[in-house]
């Protein structure tokens, strides 16, 4: 997409630069996480708003256990808001004062449909995105830079692509013995986490 970097404030500039840096988020993906994809599919087709939010509230608070950051509220809204430019799929709001929020529209604007399960996971994780920019990165500004979509990118891909295998099972087409019901924590080993956390602290030192 095209830069917009020249348009901007010269200490928004480097907060740009920094963005650009770090095209990957490296997340541990566990159990629970592939089984509330699985299950966020689900609620969806099924258009259960209430549950949805649960499960994306989950989803979202075990990607930021894994990589040791404060949660964000997420709540999962009714139509989207559209104009003349488009539809509104999802919003990132945060204050001093105030836990961050991440908002996502389940239908769309026009038909009133379902918004479809990729559109939907990939709308959650950019908002997660811009959650970790301040949160992980310790960026003073979270700006779309193509920095900031290649991680988006890598999450969806870390994320979805286990999916499949766990679906798919072995041979016979038995289910993953990994996969657990979302409501039982699994266990939240603490080494992977640790060369996690080690290897995105040297992302960010090199940021500056």
């Amino acid at each position: 997409m095209p830069s917009f970097r020249h348009r901007l404030k010269p200490a928004q500039q480097r907060e740009y630069d920094r963005s650009n840096r770090v095209t990957a988020i490296p997340l541990p993906v566990s159990a629970r996480m592939r089984r509330a994809i699985e299950l966020l599919e689900e609620s969806l087709a099924r258009e259960d708003r209430t549950r949805t939010e649960r499960i994306a509230q989950i989803l979202s608070d075990e990607i930021c256990t894994a990589l040791r950051v404060p949660g964000a509220r997420v709540c999962v809204e009714g139509v989207r808001r559209s104009n003349r430019r488009g539809e509104l799929h999802g919003l990132f709001t945060s204050g001093p004062n105030s836990k961050a929020r991440i908002q996502v529209w389940m239908f769309t604007a026009k038909r009133r449909q379902v918004v479809a399960f990729k559109t939907f996971l990939r709308t959650l994780l950019h908002e997660v995105c811009h959650h970790l920019d301040y949160e992980l990165l310790r960026l003073s500004e979270s700006l779309h830079t193509d920095g900031f979509f290649q991680r988006e990118s890598s999450l969806v891909r870390q994320l979805a692509n286990p999916m499949s295998g766990a679906r798919a099972g072995g041979a016979n087409g038995a289910a993953d013995p990994r996969v657990t019901r979302v409501e039982d924590a699994g266990s939240r080993a603490s080494a992977p986490r640790a060369s996690l956390a080690k290897e995105v602290a040297a992302k960010v030192r090199n940021l500056s």
